[in-house]
């Protein structure tokens, strides 16, 4: 197969939670770019009509929906309205997520609660949503951004935050277990795991210990509006068929380093 074939999603649809912004709205380009139908979706839906009016003017068709991952009734929603419109999904990226500082022996119940509910149970809940619709066409392609703070513990001088590292962790664990699961059916399941990103999320931590990760980043550099654009076309295309379970790291080489 020519390599171009392999990269080209044309014909695909796909969905990317938390789409509207930061690392989804990078990646919903990447497919829209590629060819691929894309449905984003988040609680901000204002933000997602954006995205999805830049995705339409490359030619490609896009839907705009309002999600709350945590929801069972709004992912329901969004699997229904995507497969009415499109016939089908090819693609899920679930990269919708949240975080929380604080001390771990001062985090609060019901902040530790929230972010297991966006960083975990959402992806559970979509995953178990769209599997299904992929187990049933015999095809389809799951990623799950996870984080490099997932690996191992951290620095609380660099990322005090032990309930988004413990989320990612289980997010590392649920992609490998599922894509056993679901391999047979050849459905694909994955994992990024991305370094530093400047984004809405990232900003307030990076202006505060920027420099202190870039010390500890071999490339020297955060990670760039286009960094993740390959590594997320590469596991939603056919580049990556024979491709399960795997946790890509995209962090400038920190995960790689001894100490």
């Amino acid at each position: 197969m020519n390599i171009k074939d392999l990269f080209n999603l044309k014909g695909k649809t796909a969905i990317v939670t938390g789409g509207g912004r930061g690392l989804g709205e990078q990646i919903a380009l990447a497919y829209a770019e590629a060819g691929a139908n894309v449905v984003v979706c988040s609680r901000n839906v204002d933000a997602c009509e954006e995205v999805s009016e830049r995705l339409e003017k490359l030619g490609v068709r896009s839907l705009a929906l309002q999600c709350n991952v945590s929801s069972y009734d709004d992912i329901q929603n969004v699997v229904q309205k995507t497969v009415e419109e499109f016939g089908t999904i090819d693609i899920l990226v679930n990269n919708s997520g949240a975080s929380w500082v604080a001390p771990a022996l001062e985090m609060e119940i019901d902040k530790w609660d929230r972010i297991m509910d966006i960083n975990l149970k959402g992806v559970f809940l979509f995953s178990q949503a769209v599997g299904k619709v992929m187990v049933k066409q015999g095809s389809g392609k799951i990623i799950n951004v996870a984080s490099i703070t997932g690996f191992g513990g951290q620095d609380p001088k660099i990322t005090d935050s032990i309930s988004y590292s413990t989320s990612k962790g289980a997010v590392i664990n649920f992609t490998k277990d599922l894509a056993v699961k679901l391999a047979p059916y050849n459905v694909h399941v994955n994992a990024i795991a991305p370094g530093f990103f400047p984004t809405k999320m990232t900003k307030a931590g990076l202006d505060y210990v920027g420099e202190k990760i870039l010390e500890r980043t071999p490339a020297g550099r955060f990670g760039s509006d286009f960094d993740m654009k390959g590594p997320a076309l590469f596991l939603a295309s056919k580049a990556s068929d024979y491709v399960f379970g795997h946790v890509l790291a995209v962090d400038g080489g920190t995960i790689a380093q001894v100490i």
